[in-house]
């Protein structure tokens, strides 16, 4: 038996060297695996020697020879491949061991053939791709490894049976391809970010999307319990969720995740425009039930969930501080929380949630990343948009009634707009003094929205502000926001009856800004 070693990633790569070599396989590699195979004290036969050719264009070229791809390809069993190997003197290979350079990942510039990469076109790997494509196509003949983790299942099974069977080469070989499939995958997105700025490929949507995704976590279950869940990422790189560490609680399921991550989206947006302040979002159903800043987490905690008791029982707790002793103590006393997710915990924190919620979900996790492209299956096809983001600055919003709101009317109605956009339309936000006091969202509607969000602020945002994330189309919404106490509405503008409606202000007494710029999440 025969094999081919050639690896970026030489992690146990001499172990199975030595392995294979016990078990009587002739071993051929090149270039740094080849060195060190050798350097361990193991027989190796190098490229070279097999093709008669030195690795040549600064090992651009190594490997891509008939000797070496022939004794891939080859089929024992048809006379004319066997006639062929004999006519070329090619003795086949019944392994092939490679990896390929990790393109697009933080540590990406490394050594291959004995000299240093650099970022970008030199991690192109040409040879090695196409040694693994070939192999895991000829599988039924083929082992192809590019994972180090099956290092010691094929060696086990090498020892076993003397060879590897059809169930471990087809295993082998999908894994194959989904490695070069993420890997031409880093490739493209790399030519998307460095495109040239005047070419028509310099766009925030690509002409095309390649997604290469890896199962990380099997997840309790998914959106219910009769449905399987799982969490995915793209194959090399890593997301927040992978640095979430979980103190306690039953596994996540599909919706903690989904619903976490709102959370944490909110509060750390919430503490972004507001320096110097503690902000606490508690979602339910992927909404906001609850939404503070304040200048103690454990103050912005108690707004928060005082915004509406009785939706925060089983929902997400999200905070932009770790959190301390007297926020806890505040926490255990209110309603239980399905997850509680935090940049951290103070000593004796974590204990004290769990000796009084033992089933809360208590997780640990980074700051939120960089969104890329917003992704969503629509019946078998791709809805793809830039991802969710604040665009309009404050100094472009227009005062557009003769009242003109005060310094902390314009707060409040930063703050309501600022919430608003994190909830599912159609939506209005009543807030007052950094505390959303009424959400009213998803509804068909407009005006039901704001009787919603009039209800559950019951006068506690009177004198505050009324955030709508669409224009409002008749006057009935701003004499509902009105009655509900606003002194102050905030919302994008471009009604055909924007006039009717800043008439409807004007008489009311109320001041509106407009922001250019609708908040639609579905």
């Amino acid at each position: 038996m025969r094999a081919f070693l050639s690896v970026y990633d030489k992690t146990g790569v001499v172990d199975l060297a030595r392995g294979l070599v016990d078990a009587g396989w002739q071993l051929v590699s090149s270039g740094g695996t080849a060195a060190a195979i050798r350097d361990a004290g193991l027989e190796v036969t190098s490229t070279e020697e097999v093709t008669g050719y030195p690795a040549i264009l600064g090992h651009r070229v190594a490997t891509l020879h008939p000797k070496i791809h022939g004794a891939i390809l080859a089929d024992p069993s048809d006379p004319e491949h066997q006639a062929d190997l004999e006519t070329y003197e090619i003795e086949p290979f019944s392994l092939v061991v490679s990896n390929l350079y990790p393109f697009g990942q933080p540590d990406a510039a490394g050594d291959a053939g004995g000299r240093r990469l650099a970022e970008g076109v030199d991690l192109i790997d040409i040879g090695g791709p196409a040694m693994v494509r070939a192999a895991a196509k000829n599988h039924a003949h083929v082992g192809i490894i590019v994972d180090p983790a099956d290092y010691d299942i094929v060696l086990a099974e090498i020892r076993r049976d003397g060879a590897l069977g059809a169930n471990t080469r087809w295993r082998l070989a999908r894994k194959a391809f989904a490695h070069t499939a993420a890997y031409d995958a880093a490739v493209v997105s790399w030519f998307d970010e460095t495109a040239p700025e005047d070419s028509d490929e310099a766009d925030a949507l690509p002409i095309t999307v390649h997604l290469a995704l890896e199962r990380v976590d099997e997840l309790r279950y998914g959106e219910n319990p009769h449905q399987r869940g799982a969490r995915y990422r793209e194959i090399g790189r890593s997301s927040w969720m992978d640095g979430i560490t979980q103190h306690s609680g039953l596994p996540l399921s599909y919706l903690n995740l989904f619903d976490a991550d709102a959370a944490w989206n909110l509060a750390h947006d919430l503490a972004r425009v507001s320096p110097g302040k503690a902000a606490v979002a508690i979602i339910k159903h992927a909404n906001p039930c609850g939404a503070a800043v304040a200048d103690t987490l454990e103050e912005a905690y108690r707004l928060a969930f005082e915004c509406d008791p009785r939706s925060a029982f089983g929902g997400i707790v999200a905070t932009s501080e770790s959190i301390d002793d007297a926020t806890v103590e505040r926490m255990v006393g209110a309603a239980q929380a399905d997850v509680v997710i935090a940049p951290g915990y103070g000593d004796g924190v974590v204990e004290a949630l769990i000796a009084k919620r033992k089933n809360t979900r208590i997780l640990t996790a980074p700051a939120p990343g960089k969104p890329g492209l917003a992704l969503r299956q629509l019946n078998g096809a791709w809805l793809v948009q830039e991802p969710h983001h604040f665009s309009s600055a404050q100094d472009e919003w227009r005062v557009v009634t003769e009242r003109q709101p005060t310094e902390t009317e314009l707060a409040d109605a930063a703050f309501a707009w600022r919430v608003g956009g994190w909830v599912k339309s159609n939506s209005i936000v009543l807030a007052k003094d950094g505390t959303a006091w009424g959400i009213g969202a998803g509804q068909q509607n407009r005006v039901e929205a704001g009787e919603i969000a009039a209800s559950k602020a019951a006068g506690r945002a009177e004198g505050g502000a009324c955030a709508s994330d669409a224009f409002y189309p008749f006057p009935d919404g701003i004499e509902a926001a009105a009655a509900a106490g606003a002194a102050v509405i905030i919302q994008p503008g471009g009604s055909v009856r924007d006039e009717e409606c800043i008439a409807k202000a004007d008489e009311l007494g109320v001041a509106m800004v407009f922001t250019g710029e609708r908040h639609f999440l579905h």
